[in-house]
């Protein structure tokens, strides 16, 4: 039997909710990569692993909380934490081996496509391993043609979205390299779900009225604990980067004095023009 499925059940609340989630961990986590090129190499890996786990997790909020809009009428839904959690840490680690990539590489067009790509799949991993975390008495089929389009939106944004952060400077560019990696998260998420089909596992004789039987699902109750984590973080990086104004600028950490460069970067200059 075919399950009646709503991914809009509040409407336009949960999606512009969840892209404002995802535009919010993309601001910071694009700004963390984009300080990490203007820093010393001890500092590099400390910006870029917080740009990971804002992206990260900015992209893990954004799916639970559209998520909170999908119901299936005939069954209720609920969660499998470790593959909920799992999701976030492959969403953490593959999009951090992305941003690292261009972090340490710069904006050549190798470092971009391959961290772009790494970045996408990353995504797409964490929501195709969210939807299988969901358990109901059904089978879910995916149309397979609407799944590689939902990871090539977002292996293309993703991409996108990591040249326009290093590449452009300024709050404006930054706004929209941040829009469209939430436009690469929220296109994959929708584009997913409209290849979903649901396929209930239910006795062959039912009453006429399913709901009188059949329990509500409210996954608001069910998602909203999951979401403090991660939603807390996004608020820490947030400060961390307010107290830093030139990571939201984009621009260069000032010398110390006129014509003097940190022993570090002279160290790292040496050793670029000696391996030439």
């Amino acid at each position: 039997m075919q399950g009646t499925v709503d991914g809009f059940t509040y409407g336009l609340v949960t999606p512009v909710a969840a892209f404002f989630m995802a535009a919010l961990g993309a601001a910071l986590g694009l700004r963390c990569t984009t300080r990490s090129l203007h820093t010393t190499r001890s500092c590099r890996i400390g910006w870029l692993a917080l740009g990971s786990l804002s992206i990260g997790s900015g992209v893990w909020t954004m799916h639970f909380i559209a998520m909170t809009g999908f119901t299936v009428r005939e069954a209720p839904i609920s969660y499998d934490k470790t593959l909920t959690f799992a999701g976030l840490a492959v969403a953490v680690v593959m999009i951090g081996i992305g941003i690292f990539i261009v972090g340490y590489r710069g904006a050549t067009r190798m470092a971009l496509i391959t961290g772009g790509t790494i970045t996408g799949l990353g995504i797409a991993s964490m929501h195709y391993l969210g939807m299988a975390g969901m358990r109901m008495a059904a089978h879910l089929a995916y149309d397979t043609l609407l799944v590689v389009l939902s990871v090539l939106i977002a292996g293309v944004a993703a991409t996108g979205a990591l040249w326009a952060a290093v590449t452009l400077r300024g709050a404006l560019s930054g706004l929209g390299a941040s829009i469209l990696m939430a436009v690469a998260v929220t296109g994959m998420h929708y584009t997913g779900m409209a290849a979903l089909d649901v396929h209930l596992h239910l006795p062959p004789t039912l009453p006429a009225d399913l709901a009188d039987v059949l329990p509500r699902d409210r996954p608001a109750e069910i998602i909203g604990p999951m979401l403090a984590g991660p939603a807390c973080f996004l608020l820490l990086a947030a400060v961390v980067l307010l107290f830093d104004p030139r990571a939201m600028t984009g621009e260069p950490a000032p010398y110390p004095r006129a014509g003097h460069r940190p022993r570090s970067m002279v160290r790292e200059g040496a050793a670029r023009a000696r391996y030439r």
